[in-house]
C-alpha cells in the first residue's frame, strides 16, 4: 500500500477531502514530509537507503505518537537532489531548481488544505540547503506558517556510541549507522558478504575543517569507485533496532512539542509570491445570520 513505513491512521492521503476539511485544530496539526534520495550507497546497500530511513524512522514515530497530538505524514519524496553520485548507475537524480519548485508547491498545498505547520523530515545529505531555502521562502508569503526542515537521524539516538571516532569524524556516506538502519527496515535488501570500509583523506586545513571533513565540493567518485564513505563492516540489525528505537522517541518528543508551538505570526503582507491564494471549497455549512 502507498503509506509504506506510516501508520494507516497518520497517512493523510487516506482521508477524503471533506474529512481534511472537518480536521479540528488543523492549525496546529502536524503535517510530516519525509524526503529522501534515489542513489547509490556502495555495493551492500540499495539505491533506495535515504528514502526507506526517512518514512521510517518517521513511520515509527507516529505509531507511538499519542493519540491526543496531531500530526499526519505526506508520501515521502523519493527523488532527491543527489548528482554528488551521478558518477555511479542507479542514481536518479533532480536539479536543485526542481526539488526546491516540487517542495515549495507541496508546502503551498498544505497550506491551502488549512494546516500551518510543516516538517520537512530529511534524509538525504545531499539537500539540506534546498529544503532550508524552501521553508524560508514559505515562511516569506505566509507569516502564519511553521515549516521546519531537520535531518531525519540528527535527533539523540543509539548511533554516536556504536561507531568508531574515525567514523564519527570522517563517514559521510553508506556507512555504519545506515547499514544498521537497513538491516532494521528492510534486512532483504542488504548485502553485507560485500560491506567494504572506506574513509576519504582527512582535509588538510584545520582553519577550515577540525575534524577533517572535506571543506570543499566533492562527488562519491573522489574518495573511489565503491561508492562507500565511511565503515559498514560492523553493523548488524541489533544496532539498527537500538538506533531506530531511539530515533522514534527522540521523534516523538520532537512532535509533541511542534504541536504544542506557538510561535510568532506576521501580519504585515508578504514578501513572497502570493499568486498561490484563492478560493478553496469548505464542506461546512455557510453562515447566514
Amino acid at each position: 500500500m502507498l503509506h509504506g513505513y506510516i501508520p494507516p491512521h497518520r497517512f493523510l492521503p487516506y482521508l477524503s477531502w471533506t474529512e481534511i476539511d472537518a480536521l479540528p485544530d488543523r492549525e496546529n496539526t502536524v503535517i510530516v514530509l519525509p524526503c529522501g534520495a534515489i542513489e547509490q550507497h556502495g555495493p551492500h546497500l540499495p539505491c533506495s537507503v535515504d528514502s526507506v530511513i526517512s518514512s521510517g524512522v518517521m513511520g515509527k514515530a507516529l505509531e507511538r505518537l499519542p493519540a491526543e497530538v496531531r500530526a499526519f505524514a505526506l508520501p515521502t519524496i523519493t527523488y532527491g537532489k543527489s548528482e554528488e553520485h551521478l558518477h555511479f548507475p542507479g542514481t536518479m537524480t533532480l536539479t536543485g531548481t526542481t526539488l526546491l519548485a516540487t517542495v515549495i508547491e507541496i508546502g503551498e498545498s498544505v497550506y491551502r488544505s488549512g494546516f500551518r505547520k510543516l516538517l520537512f523530515a530529511n534524509g538525504h545529505g545531499g539537500q539540506p540547503q534546498v529544503l532550508e531555502m524552501a521553508a524560508r521562502e514559505l515562511r516569506l508569503r505566509h507569516g502564519d506558517f511553521v515549516v521546519v526542515p531537520h535531518g531525519v537521524s540528527r535527533l539523540p539516538s543509539a548511533a554516536s556510541k556504536q561507531v568508531s571516532e574515525q567514523e564519527k569524524r570522517l563517514a559521510m556516506h553508506a556507512g555504519h549507522s545506515e547499514t544498521a538502519l537497513m538491516l532494521a527496515l528492510a534486512p532483504d535488501t542488504v548485502h553485507m558478504e560485500r560491506a567494504a570500509a572506506n574513509f576519504p583523506p582527512p582535509f588538510p586545513i584545520k582553519l577550515l575543517s577540525a575534524d577533517g571533513r572535506p571543506a570543499c565540493a566533492w562527488t562519491a567518485r573522489d574518495f573511489g569507485p565503491s561508492g562507500v564513505i565511511g565503515d559498514p563492516t560492523s553493523a548488524t540489525r541489533e544496532q539498527g533496532e537500538e538506533i531506530l528505537d531511539t530515533l522514534a522517541d527522540s521523534w516523538v518528543q520532537a512532535l509533541t512539542e511542534l504541536y504544542a508551538l506557538r510561535w510568532v505570526v506576521r501580519d504585515e503582507p508578504t514578501w513572497g509570491r502570493g499568486h498561490e491564494q484563492g478560493f478553496v471549497q469548505s464542506a461546512q455549512p455557510a453562515f447566514t445570520g
